[in-house]
């Protein structure tokens, strides 16, 4: 099946390395104008700049998600530069530092779900008000296998993640019948730092974590870029409100 983005606009948020980078690349190589966003600006403003230079059509914008102000000049800024937005991949988010629930600080709780989970609604608030204004777009956000199951040490990210699912089941029955889609992705283990954040960057605790996935390895950012770019498409168009869940079969037992 061939995906085509021809003459569309693509936003990716945290798209300075792992999942969000590979979305990104894997709309501009079925056509799409992308917009790289992340706080790591330099960082966004190279990808971009090999993405143009390989012939592709992209820009980079600056963008704490969980600053409203900065989301909203994020928005403003690509409407102004190409007129319109037609998909967006809410990818930015941070890994809980390792703590038992009770031991957490708050600060920590704060920066988790403010990124999160605040910076996906704040990221679907103004997305969805110039998509409503054009009648039609998609959403994809990146949830994670945290989303249907628990994971000790990390309660604020497995919370964060659980309200992402039920932000999207919302949001996709308050705007299907405007002309807009949203739904979420649910990675497994993924070959991402974030994913060796979880054990402290221990590499070998890492790989032998890989071996317990069914598949017998670590997904690669782009098989999760390909779901995003599949559930955005009007190859899903029949598809509303659903968190794709993409692990390996982590989850299945």
């Amino acid at each position: 099946m061939l995906i085509s983005f021809e003459n569309q606009v693509a936003l990716v948020t945290g798209a300075a390395s792992g999942m969000g980078l590979a979305a990104a690349q894997a709309y501009a190589a079925a056509g799409a104008a992308v917009v790289l966003a992340d706080f790591r600006v330099d960082v966004v403003q190279a990808e971009a700049a090999k993405l143009v230079a390989s012939g592709k059509q992209a820009i980079a914008v600056g963008c704490n998600v969980s600053d409203d102000a900065q989301v909203e000049a994020m928005i403003d800024r690509i409407v102004s530069e190409f007129g319109r937005l037609d998909v967006a991949f809410n990818n930015a988010g941070v890994m809980a530092k390792l703590a038992p629930t009770a031991e957490a600080s708050r600060d920590e709780w704060d920066r988790v779900i403010g990124i999160n989970l605040r910076g996906v609604w704040s990221c679907m608030k103004y997305e969805l008000r110039q998509m409503e204004k054009q009648g039609s777009g998609a959403i994809v956000n990146n949830a994670s296998v945290g989303a249907i199951t628990g994971n000790p040490g990390i309660a604020s990210y497995i919370a964060s993640k659980h309200g992402v699912v039920g932000l999207t089941r919302t949001a996709a029955l308050e705007y299907v019948k405007k002309g807009i889609r949203v739904n979420a992705v649910n990675p497994g283990l993924i070959d991402t730092q974030v994913a060796r954040d979880v054990v402290n960057g221990d590499e070998a605790a890492y790989a032998e974590f890989a071996t317990r996935v069914p598949i017998g390895r670590a997904g690669s950012p782009a098989e999760i870029a390909a779901a995003v770019l599949w559930l955005s498409s009007s190859a899903a168009s029949y598809v509303v409100g659903q968190a794709l869940t993409v692990d390996g079969g982590l989850t299945v037992g």
